[in-house]
Order: C-alpha cells, then structure tokens, then sequence
C-alpha cells in the first residue's frame, strides 16, 4: 500500500463522485482534482463515515469556519467511502455547506495511503497548494480528534505568506 504524499510532493490525482448542497438541491457532479489546479489551495478532508460523532462534529466546525478558509483563498472537499445518497443525508441533516465526494471503493483513500484494510480510512487532512502540492498534512493513528479549523487557517496562512 502507498505512503501518504510527503509534504513538497504532488498530491495523487482523482476523480470522484461528490454533491454540493444548494438551498434545498443537491448538485451532483464529478470532482477532479485537475480541474482545481491554478484556483488556490484545497483542503482534503478525508473522515471515516456519515452522522458519526467524531465525523458530525468535524465537518460540521469546518461548515462553521467556511468563510474563514474562503478569505483565505482555500476550498474544502470531504471524502468518505459513503455513497452520494449517504452523503446527501448527511449533508442535509448538519447543513454541511462544502462538497462530499464519495469514495466508494476507497481508491482515493488507498492512493493516499490511509486506507486501513477492514476498516475503512485513517481520518486525515491534507492541504494542497494551487499547483496540487502537498503543503501540510495530518494522518491520525486512531481517528478519535480531528484537526481544528484553527490549525487549518494557521496553514493556510502560511501559504500566503
């Protein structure tokens, strides 16, 4: 299985399935990572599961903080092995405001190297410049904390400077 992308490195490209919640619709499309190069930095948060309560609380204080990450310059995509109507769900129940891809056969997850075999992903983030280069991450061991919106804006920052 791959290692996580070393921070300086480019990050592996997709292609995913994903939805964006739009007043009471849901805007289904396909997600490339080429598509975002050269638009500012993206912020990839990769969490274990839909209405869970490390992952509701999670996705939810990043809903809270978008404009913080969007002043920024900075977009927000979550990935989970869901499906998009899990996704829609969960998104419409929290009022998530950034796009779900959904990972469904965790290759994204694996190509990152935080799949876990039996178990799903290792709840990460990973902050890409807008030439798609890793510029920071956090893989955690067990998944029970996540990073703060706090720590998120500090790295974002530091990449306009």
């Amino acid at each position: 299985m791959p290692k996580p992308p070393e921070v300086g490195t480019q990050a592996p490209d997709f292609t995913l399935p994903g939805l964006l919640l739009t007043d009471d619709s849901a805007d289904r499309r396909e997600y490339r990572l080429a598509d975002v190069k050269g638009d500012g930095p993206l912020v990839l948060v990769f969490y274990p599961g839909d209405d869970t309560a490390v992952c509701t609380k999670q996705l939810c204080s990043y809903t809270s903080d978008l404009d913080r990450f969007k002043d920024l310059g900075a977009t927000v995509w979550g990935i989970s092995p869901q499906d998009l109507d899990s996704h829609e769900r969960f998104a419409r129940k929290h009022r998530l405001a950034f796009p779900l891809l959904a990972d469904t056969d965790r290759s994204v997850a694996k190509a990152y190297g935080i799949a876990v075999p039996g178990l799903g992903l290792r709840r990460s983030v990973f902050i890409l410049d807008g030439d798609g280069t890793v510029r920071w991450k956090h893989v955690a061991l067990a998944g029970l904390t996540f990073q703060h919106s706090d720590t998120l804006a500090e790295q974002l920052a530091a990449l306009k400077s």
